[in-house]
């Protein structure tokens, strides 16, 4: 199958367990970017801590969902966010984990600085393509775009590089050493901002539809043990959503000091700039027909209660 040549690092399963030293303790990855902004303010305002004075709360942010999964397989995060594809591809190999809730739907889609590239067939062997990873939300949005307008979902996966969202942003702005880069917002904003950047693909219409661009995972056996903590952070969760909804201005001051933009411009952002923070879940099927249909999985779940503790799906 053409995912193993994708990745490789799931040979063993381990595992998941943040819990080291005795005392009741959880380890969320999260990841860079906009479409992350309601982690963060829980993170700044502890509304989790401030319902559960007991718990230890640990951050980690890392720079792709492969660095996450692998943190998972071996013990040392509890519950990480990501894209729906990389969570299937570690389904399909054995990892013990679910969705448990979504997070956000954002627009996202593939900027280039090229004249002379307009749509995906226009990009030559040699151009490379910048996004997170291979097996990413990015990667398999443009397999499926590549799939509608080239008939070959997997004609770009040799011109991959991987890199984290701001390096890919300066390799972008570069215009040296990458044709385009597949991306979310802030940068796909940044980078459209620019002279001559303009969008080759849009995520939803590569998707033919909406879709969630980010939700949380937790391993069974967290969730199987302290089911009560994941309750309070999905609601911590929710509540965080709400800051940005009514009171950007809040969420903007809590936000500011991780990207290099104004005020104002991040202000725009939250409210005007495609972004929606929810704990809805869109696309999983969608997402599981085509990867199985294009070799990215091997299996399928008989029932979505095999790979979500969400009462919709």
């Amino acid at each position: 199958m053409r995912i193993l040549t994708l990745i490789s690092v799931f040979l063993v399963v381990f595992s998941s367990c943040s819990n080291k030293s005795g005392d009741l303790s959880v380890t969320i990855a999260e990841q860079y970017g906009l479409a992350y902004a309601p982690l963060q303010i829980v993170k700044e305002k502890q509304f989790i801590e401030d319902q559960l004075p007991g718990v230890k709360v640990n951050w980690v942010r890392l720079g792709n969902t492969a660095a996450i999964r692998e943190a998972i397989l071996g013990g040392k995060v509890d519950i990480g966010f990501m894209g729906i594809p990389p969570f299937l591809i570690g389904w399909d190999k054995g990892m013990e984990w679910k969705i448990f809730t979504g997070l956000s739907k954002a627009k996202i889609g593939l900027v280039t600085w090229r004249d002379d590239i307009n749509n995906l067939s226009d990009f030559g062997p040699d151009d490379r393509i910048a996004l997170p990873q291979p097996g990413s939300i990015q990667h398999i949005l443009l397999s499926m775009a590549a799939q509608k307008q080239l008939g070959q979902s997997d004609i770009f996966d040799n011109q991959l590089v991987t890199m984290k969202h701001p390096d890919g942003m300066s390799a972008l702005l570069s215009r040296r050493d990458v044709a385009a880069h597949f991306t979310s917002p802030p940068y796909i904003m940044m980078e459209l901002s620019q002279p001559d950047m303009k969008l080759v693909v849009d995520g939803k219409e590569a998707m033919g539809g909406n879709f969630t661009f980010i939700a949380g995972m937790v391993t069974d056996k967290f969730s199987t043990e302290h089911p009560e903590i994941l309750s309070i952070i999905r609601n911590s969760i929710a509540k965080a959503g709400e800051v940005i909804r009514k009171d950007p201005d809040e969420a903007v001051s809590i936000l500011k000091k991780d990207y290099s933009i104004s005020e104002a411009t991040l202000h725009s952002y939250l409210t005007g700039g495609g972004l929606e923070y929810s704990d809805e879940v869109q696309g999983l099927s969608k997402f599981i027909e085509f990867m199985k249909a294009e070799g990215y999985l091997e299996r399928t779940p008989e029932n979505m209660d095999e790979i979500s503790i969400l009462q919709d799906n």
